[in-house]
């Protein structure tokens, strides 16, 4: 592969421990007296523990992000992840074939901060093996990870975990009842979306369960505000035909919390998906989870759309509090009139953010949105 490239280093996690000792070497010294010929210097003992090895790994310096391990695209084929669990993952190849690949160990390695290295929507490197698995799928080894743009990720388990790669935009699907409207939510995945260089599409589904006019003020919120907003419903189809336009010819990530219909408004999209579909639990009145791993799906139209787990918990991936306030739209006009610089609009005196929510120039929603993202509250 053509360009530059150097030498780094990595730290990386054995796959196995330490072989046992076969025998009590103190013991055994103790038993012996002085003599300590006889015993054999066939296990070494070193004070590098499991995490303290490193590796050298040849990256090329001219990809776009972070550097990317160096591969010779003449040993590979390009692809494009459907799906990935664990360390599986289908990758469709430009030949059309789908291949069943693991991923190689030095690729994990070199994905410390994130949850999994590799994920739907992800461009990579893989090498055929030339097998075939019982289910006779061709299989493969992912080399490399090409470089992601358009991600929407959250924080978990103090890791970033990565929903999908490489999507235009961003359907962000919410119910207007059952379980019941979370604005704050959607608001955490507008954040998302705009760090991560994808467009937001707010779509409030399940609109035929309450009065018509109950949603306009939402709509009318967001829509100020620059985003795309679609009440949509598999009941009476309201929205369906705008959303198959909007799909079309692009990548778009379907994304919310447990039971909001994001299948099922995909199968109102496009019946041929036939993806699987649940109830909201009665007592909880909370999603069940029935979509198990995103899935980049072709569209009819054009375009792919990935179908995701529902989530319960939102947190948002390496956004510092101090830089909250510039994904926030209403704010920008405000936060120069600010009396101090580095105004948090929280308890400062002669803030114009709490000002302009005083007076209904923000909404109160959102401020309260934004107090709880800068203080790491779950939505």
């Amino acid at each position: 592969m053509a360009g530059k490239k150097r030498k780094i280093r990595v730290e990386f996690r054995k796959n196995r421990q330490n072989r046992a000792r076969s025998n009590d070497l103190t013991r055994d010294i103790s038993d012996a007296g002085d003599d300590r010929s006889s015993h054999a210097g066939s296990e070494r003992m070193t004070g590098k523990g499991d995490l303290t090895r490193y590796r050298t790994v040849v990256v090329d310096e001219e990809t776009e992000g972070s550097p990317q391990r160096d591969v010779s695209p003449d040993d590979c084929a390009e692809g494009r992840v459907l799906s990935a669990v664990g360390l599986n993952c289908f990758v469709q190849g430009r030949d059309g074939e789908t291949y069943e690949c693991t991923v190689r160990r030095v690729v994990r390695t070199m994905s410390r901060d994130s949850r999994n290295a590799v994920v739907t929507g992800d461009r990579v490197l893989f090498r055929p093996s030339g097998s075939r698995s019982e289910s006779e799928v061709p299989q493969g080894v992912i080399e490399r990870v090409e470089p992601r743009k358009g991600v929407v990720s959250r924080r978990q388990d103090n890791r970033e975990h990565v929903l999908a790669a490489n999507v235009d935009q961003a359907a962000i699907v919410a119910s207007a009842d059952e379980p019941p409207l979370k604005p704050s939510l959607i608001d955490r995945f507008i954040v998302s979306c705009e760090k991560g260089g994808v467009e937001p599409l707010v779509c409030v589904n399940k609109a035929d369960l309450v009065p018509p006019r109950s949603l306009d003020s939402l709509v009318r919120l967001y829509a100020n505000l620059g985003y795309r907003v679609l009440p949509t419903s598999i009941i009476d189809g309201r929205g369906v035909a705008e959303l198959r336009s909007l799909l079309a010819g692009k990548t778009t990530v379907f994304t919310g919390q447990s039971g909001v219909g994001k299948s099922s408004l995909l199968n109102t999209t496009q019946p041929s998906l036939d993806l699987k579909t649940g109830d909201v639990s009665d007592w909880t009145m909370k999603g069940r989870h029935t979509t198990r791993r995103a899935v980049l799906l072709p569209l009819e139209g054009g375009g792919y759309v990935v179908d995701t787990p529902g989530i319960r918990q939102f947190l948002l991936w390496e956004v510092d509090p101090a830089e909250v306030e510039g994904y926030f739209a209403e704010f920008v006009r405000y936060v120069p009139q600010c009396r101090f610089p580095d105004c948090g609009h929280t308890h400062e005196d002669d803030c114009a953010v709490k000002r302009a929510v005083a007076l209904g120039m923000i909404s109160p929603g959102r401020y309260e949105s934004y107090l709880r993202i800068i203080s790491d509250e779950d939505a």
